[in-house]
């Protein structure tokens, strides 16, 4: 494995049972809303919006009618794990924030480089973030720079992603970034909760679990 993907954040069970849980009892208080994050509500249509983005790029990219059902089959909780990813990267981005961390457009522009180069082509980069994690050809820019945000927040809160310490750190900070931020997710998607968040299958390209070789490997459905 390319040594830039195994040193990607990582997320094990075990860190997320160690960290406080990030809840929020969903209301109606904000009509129209998928969630609100802080000041920032991510509203019905734009979510909806974010999952067409994704369901336009597999149509795309998969020409063939069985093969796109079977797609849309495997992603069949689009609505609900793109909605638990956009709030998990506002909690992330708060907590970047907080910690002083900033990402400058050549960080992008160098991880964008290398991953096309292990990719091999710049479409394959792209289908393979769309395939993994459910990221549009549109959004590639603002997910690598997310990663590139987890990764420096890790290293300055002093987190070693390849140890369960080290997770339990990241994830505190994760923790009262979301408290700060009184995440109100909308009841009809859920209830706001790291674990389970990663279970309704959210495919973050940030979140990852652990090998028993310590090695970063993507979330398994």
């Amino acid at each position: 494995m390319h040594r830039r993907r195994r040193t990607a954040l990582v997320l094990s069970a075990a860190a997320v049972a160690a960290a406080p849980l990030l809840t929020a009892c969903g209301s109606e208080a904000h009509p129209g809303a998928a969630a609100v994050v802080g000041d920032d509500r991510i509203t019905v249509a734009q979510l909806e919006s974010r999952v067409n983005e994704v369901r336009d790029a597999q149509r795309a990219a998969i020409p063939d009618e069985q093969q796109y059902e079977q797609a849309i089959a495997k992603t069949g909780g689009l609505t609900r794990s793109t909605l638990h990813t956009m709030v998990l990267d506002k909690v992330l981005h708060q907590a970047a924030a907080d910690a002083g961390v900033a990402v400058s457009r050549r960080e992008i522009q160098t991880m964008e480089a290398g991953l096309k180069q292990q990719a091999g082509s710049k479409k394959a980069l792209e289908q393979g973030w769309l395939q993994q994690y459910s990221v549009a050809p549109s959004r590639l820019t603002e997910s690598f720079r997310t990663e590139i945000e987890a990764q420096k927040l890790a290293k300055v809160i002093g987190a070693d992603m390849n140890a369960p310490e080290g997770q339990a750190v990241f994830w505190k900070e994760l923790s009262k970034a979301s408290k700060k931020l009184d995440v109100d997710l909308n009841p009809r998607y859920g209830r706001w909760d790291v674990e389970k968040s990663k279970r309704a299958d959210a495919r973050t390209p940030w979140v990852r679990e652990v090998s028993g070789n310590g090695e970063a490997r993507p979330e398994q459905a």
